[in-house]
């Protein structure tokens, strides 16, 4: 598995518990990188990731709702819903990742971690901003 790819899945893994408990944000990212062998990029990678998903959350909530508002956040299912937040955070906030790069690597990890059908509908509500992807851009220039 690519350091990246493994780096994101850590990722998922912590915001996914940082999501369903009340854990520490620190004691739940260092339990993950205690179980795994990465570089000091690769933990850097899960750091950065991990904290500008959480700190942009809302952010990365309304883009989805408003350019994909067939899917309620609501409804979906967490892993689903962790997985777009790390890909446009990726993309669209962090600008690290190019759109189609953070698009597939979102479909991997949602094959690796989802449901059988999860990346399915990862690619499709991905595959729905990538027509946006200047109006997103936009819209994250001018926020504060």
């Amino acid at each position: 598995m690519k350091a990246r790819r493994k780096a994101r899945g850590l990722a998922l893994q912590a915001l996914y518990e940082l999501d369903c408990t009340t854990h520490p944000l620190e004691q739940v990212i260092r339990a993950r990188l205690d179980d795994a062998t990465l570089s000091d990029d690769g933990e850097t990678f899960v750091f950065a990731l991990v904290n500008g998903v959480i700190a942009h959350s809302a952010e990365l909530d309304t883009l989805i709702q408003k350019y994909a508002p067939e899917w309620p956040l609501d409804q979906m299912a967490i892993v689903d819903k962790t997985v777009l937040r790390i890909a446009i955070w990726e993309f669209a906030i962090s600008r690290t990742t190019p759109m189609k790069v953070a698009i597939n690597e979102a479909v991997e990890l949602a094959k690796i971690y989802g449901s059988e059908a999860a990346a399915r509908f990862v690619n499709g509500v991905l595959g729905t901003l990538v027509s946006k992807e200047h109006e997103i851009m936009r819209e994250i220039a001018t926020k504060p």
